[in-house]
């Protein structure tokens, strides 16, 4: 029994917000302006994004909750599906609104809707692709009739200038040596603001069934593949948590008490980046190698490649990591909102799924290729489609 994807739903919140504006919105850490901004923006080529914050007060507009309801309602718009009819709800996100219980269970109560399976995924950029592998192996199996996927990311709460009063130096220096060397090694930026000017929020729901519904052009999934390298490195991007210089790694419930584990800065959301600029691609080459002893595929078997990257930065080391394991896709073929959506994480890829899907660019008997790395402890995710 195969499983199709029938449809797509994304809610990105509030006005986007370009390059100029984002320290108004977010504030600035320490009442003054970072000057790393302007080189990890160039870098990472993005333009416009999105957050669930009121530009003038700073307050939040939506919960995680929220952004997740929200593209569930606009699946059900654009479908025509009944959440009457729903079988399975299965959540991925980085940072859920509360710790306990899970998102799913928050979602399906603020849904409203009669009794389902409710799943919640956890990890970073990964936390959707779980999520949607969940779905379509539950409507694959025949388990469920349907099943609703659910990706969604609310990370602008905790980039907010308030979260980094206590002791945090943003990487500025009056020192034009230090800035062009920032300029040259746009990795080492990531560090200190990275984060700050990459991340942002939105959401993406899934509609998973297992028929193609309605006259527009629906998604055969034919297999999903995620390949874990975590055995090869330290974790790399983390919050609740500090990493030392051995690479080993404290929890924040082992801090002694709340007050310390806040004093000791456990709840930024890090990023490792000389370990990240050293092995994304390294570890990348691997994880394809396990994935072609895994499924016979080349690069000439895809009309479209839809890659989540976090910056234009790693474009060019991906393409060459990918040509040379065997699975090089021509740059014609790659299909990226990220200039103009942002950053968001697991949801990432689905966006750009919608915008593919919905866009009228895809004819029956096409091959899409999607690809999705997580830093958190380098974990990739391939998925193959087929139009129909």
């Amino acid at each position: 029994m195969p499983a199709y994807i029938s449809g797509v739903g994304i809610f990105l919140p509030n006005e986007p917000v370009d390059n100029d504006e984002i320290e108004n919105v977010l504030g600035q850490v320490g009442g003054r302006r970072s000057r790393t901004k302007t080189t990890v923006l160039q870098s990472n080529g993005i333009t416009s994004r999105h957050y669930a914050l009121d530009p003038v007060s700073g307050e939040m507009t939506h919960t995680n909750c929220r952004l997740t309801v929200e593209a569930v309602r606009a699946l059900c718009d654009r479908t025509g599906f009944s959440l009457a009819d729903l079988d399975t709800l299965s959540c991925g996100t980085s940072l859920p609104d509360q710790a306990l219980p899970n998102h799913a269970v928050m979602v399906h109560g603020e849904l409203g809707c009669p009794p389902c399976e409710p799943v919640s995924t956890a990890g970073v950029c990964m936390s959707g692709l779980t999520a949607f592998k969940y779905a379509y192996l539950s409507v694959l199996s025949g388990t469920s009739r349907n099943a609703i996927s659910t990706a969604s990311e609310l990370a602008s709460a905790s980039l907010r200038s308030a979260y980094f009063e206590s002791g945090y130096e943003p990487a500025d220096s009056d020192d034009e040596r230090a800035t062009e060397r920032l300029r040259a090694n746009p990795v080492v930026a990531l560090e200190a603001d990275f984060l700050r000017w990459m991340l942002s929020d939105g959401s993406a729901a899934v509609l998973v069934t297992d028929e193609p519904r309605g006259a527009s052009v629906s998604l055969r999934v034919d297999w999903v593949e995620i390949i874990s390298m975590a055995h090869l490195a330290d974790p790399c991007m983390y919050a609740g948590a500090v990493k030392h210089k051995d690479g080993s790694f404290t929890g924040w419930r082992q801090a002694g008490s709340p007050r310390a584990a806040l004093e000791g800065e456990y709840f930024y959301i890090r990023q490792d980046a000389r370990q990240l600029g050293r092995l994304i691609t390294k570890l990348l080459g691997e994880s394809i190698d396990v994935l072609r002893e895994r499924r016979d595929v080349t690069g000439d078997d895809y009309d479209w490649f839809l890659p989540h990257y976090s910056s234009a930065y790693f474009r060019r080391p991906f393409e060459e990591t990918f040509r040379e394991r065997g699975l090089g896709i021509p740059s014609e073929k790659w299909f990226t909102n990220l200039a103009s959506k942002g950053n968001t994480g697991s949801a990432s890829v689905f966006i750009m799924l919608e915008e593919l899907l919905n866009g009228g660019r895809l004819t029956p008997g096409q091959k899409l290729l999607c690809w999705v790395p997580e830093s958190g402890r380098f974990t990739y995710g391939f998925m193959q489609l087929t139009v129909v």
